[in-house]
């Protein structure tokens, strides 16, 4: 529910929130941002994955892909060529799957986190 929230604390058409079924069963969530300013001073603009939530049980079974691909199609259908997202580093967390996709590590982080970058 916190990530709906969020949606709708941003101006229109910031926030995309998708909820991920297979057939009538919910599986998944994500939420992209489209168009945002990155740094806070209007130099950068990005679009991107905000939030990837599978739900345990259904892991490992393409709906993170297909959750990506849902992401990368539509920013393209928008003209945007390039997909960003960030997550926590370490031992447990996305990266191999990032990275499995396509994304590529980027030199910069925002906070504690890695940023990500896949080319559409």
């Amino acid at each position: 529910m916190q990530s709906l929230a969020e949606a709708y604390v941003h101006p229109p058409g910031v926030a995309w929130p998708r909820l991920i079924v297979d057939g009538e069963r919910p599986v998944g969530f994500l939420m992209a941002f489209l168009d945002i300013d990155w740094r806070g001073d209007g130099s950068v603009r990005r679009s991107g994955l905000w939030r990837l939530n599978i739900a345990a049980g259904e892991q490992g079974r393409g709906y993170g892909r297909f959750a990506v691909e849902s992401v990368a199609s539509e920013l393209r259908r928008r003209g945007v060529s390039e997909l960003y997202v960030t997550w926590h580093p370490g031992p447990d967390g996305p990266e191999g799957f990032y990275t499995g996709l396509g994304f590529r590590v980027t030199a910069e982080t925002s906070g504690d986190q890695t940023v990500g970058v896949l080319e559409l």
